[in-house]
């Protein structure tokens, strides 16, 4: 018998969840990028930035496995496929190297480019599949996904609030060092994804 889903909730796996879509979503890294999208838009409304994120995070919860089973992947190849993911953009972090590139020339707006791709980009919606993959297949709690989505829509809101203000406390070589020390913790989480559903998939 299936254990109700309040109990099922484990504290230390939920900060976990919370902390690694923490650094993939990477909003204290973006900061340069949003106080400049910011200026040339001249406004910048917080709560709408955080509502269109959050929704295309949950359609990811709810649609991604629907969507998997259209195109006919299973959910182990999508986690290993998934792991890939997050390792890149670990050492996208780290090293400084910009591979997953935004269009350029495109006109600044609240969806595009703040809320998706900066926020809600492919490797976030990527590791939110790619958890509850990983969730469901260890007959955990997967809800707590949305919980720890949650948790950092309320970060995200509050960084947006609070951009001039973070930018004078941090300076520049603290968002350098923020940056690269969420880069390791990815790839450390990377390798764990990895190495929990690859071994179904090599024979």
């Amino acid at each position: 018998m299936q254990k109700p889903i309040l109990m099922q909730f484990n504290l230390q796996e939920f900060l976990t969840l919370t902390f690694t879509l923490f650094a993939v979503i990477d909003v204290i890294g973006s900061i340069p990028m949003l106080i400049s999208i910011k200026q040339k838009m001249g406004t910048l409304n917080p709560w709408r930035v955080t509502l269109i994120s959050g929704s295309l995070m949950v359609l990811f919860f709810f649609g991604g496995k629907p969507f998997l089973n259209l195109l006919g992947v299973d959910i182990k190849s999508f986690a290993v496929a998934g792991s890939i993911v997050i390792f890149i953009l670990g050492l996208e972090m780290v090293l400084g190297i910009e591979f997953f590139k935004a269009e350029k020339g495109v006109p600044s707006g609240t969806l595009v480019p703040i809320a998706f791709p900066l926020i809600a980009g492919s490797g976030t919606l990527t590791t939110i599949m790619s958890l509850k993959a990983t969730f469901e297949r260890a007959d955990k709690n997967e809800y707590m996904i949305l919980l720890a989505i949650v948790i950092n829509l309320a970060v995200i809101y509050f960084v947006l609030r609070s951009l001039n203000l973070i930018e004078r406390a941090l300076g520049k070589a603290g968002l350098m060092a923020v940056r690269k020390f969420f880069g390791v913790i990815l790839l450390a989480i990377a390798v764990k994804v990895f190495a929990t559903n690859a071994s179904g998939l090599i024979k």
